[in-house]
């Protein structure tokens, strides 16, 4: 499976002071868990950091408890499963495609 994860950065407190949480919670060796694939980590700014990982389902709940352990105080988090869309939208596209060519 896919989870996108939106990690919003806490405001009320600084870059330093953010850093120093992540470093005190191990955040960067302990996240992702063992078992999850990072496919993406970008910065949105005014949203904060998205993550999109690739775990097998029953890896969910240590990421979950991940995040729990390492990331709260630092970032408010939201979860998203997800799904690669590129291969349905060009199946898409080429049954729209083959219903145009046959429609007079």
């Amino acid at each position: 499976m896919l989870l996108t994860v939106v990690l919003r950065h806490d405001q009320s407190q600084d870059l330093e002071q953010l850093q120093g949480r992540l470093d005190d919670h191990d955040w960067w060796h302990g996240f992702p868990p063992a078992g999850c694939e990072i496919v993406s980590w970008v910065v949105a700014m005014g949203l904060g950091q998205v993550v999109t990982l690739r775990l097998p389902a029953d890896r969910l709940p240590a990421v979950n408890v991940e995040l729990e352990r390492r990331a709260w105080g630092a970032f408010a988090t939201d979860f998203y499963p997800t799904y690669d869309f590129v291969p349905v939208r060009e199946r898409l596209t080429r049954e729209s495609d083959a219903r145009r060519a046959v429609t007079p």
